[in-house]
């Protein structure tokens, strides 16, 4: 045994390999199952997926790099959910590619913020933060009430998400650019973060 764990120990290409195989194993017990798990893959009653003008402003979300503070994945703990609400599930996500559950939280989680303030509170704390949180060190967005919605390319999204399994019918593609037409890029935003949650909002 000590033979072999000085060979590996000493020689980096059967490290390399030892640890593949490790990690193989682990992707195998661990990962795989979930692929095939209905739970993970299929959405839980009353989830759809983004409207136009929400699936913009999820574009927009992450563009402007919001997953770096704000995480949106409740934990299943008491003091996450007196705080937040309902612990985040695997099949309220389906729709999300990627993901934006994360773990950083500069700001609080937003898994739940759908519905618990107004649009104009959205929209006076994306112009300015501190007009309505005095110590927020978030940054200004008011550049996005200026920038319309690329109308164009919501048809084009929509239709490559429908290849992926999103369930967007043939008038939803064809109404997506009308839907998004004169809104701009703060307006779909708040229309995402609006949106967020609201399946299992109220449940504990």
């Amino acid at each position: 045994m000590n033979k072999l764990q000085k060979l590996v120990e000493e020689n980096v290409f059967y490290l390399i390999i030892l640890t593949l195989f490790t990690l193989s194993i682990a992707m195998f017990v661990e990962i795989l199952p979930l692929m095939f798990s209905k739970s993970v893959t299929k959405p839980i009653d009353g989830v759809k997926p983004y409207s136009s003008l929400q699936l913009a402003g999820r574009d927009i979300y992450i563009r402007e790099g919001c997953y770096a503070c704000h995480s949106q994945m409740i934990r299943p703990f008491r003091s996450e959910t007196e705080r937040y609400g309902h612990f985040s599930v695997a099949g309220e996500s389906v729709y999300d590619r990627p993901f934006q559950w994360g773990s950083k939280r500069t700001g609080p989680d937003l898994a739940r913020v759908g519905g618990r303030y107004s649009d104009e509170w959205h929209r006076t704390h994306l112009m300015n933060p501190r007009d309505v949180v005095p110590e927020s060190n978030m940054p200004a967005f008011a550049f996005l009430a200026a920038r319309p919605v690329d109308a164009e390319m919501m048809p084009k999204k929509m239709t490559a998400l429908r290849q992926l399994g999103d369930p967007y019918t043939d008038a939803d593609i064809a109404n997506a650019a009308k839907a998004v037409e004169g809104k701009t890029e703060m307006d779909a935003l708040i229309a995402y973060l609006q949106g967020l949650g609201l399946v299992l909002k109220n449940k504990r």
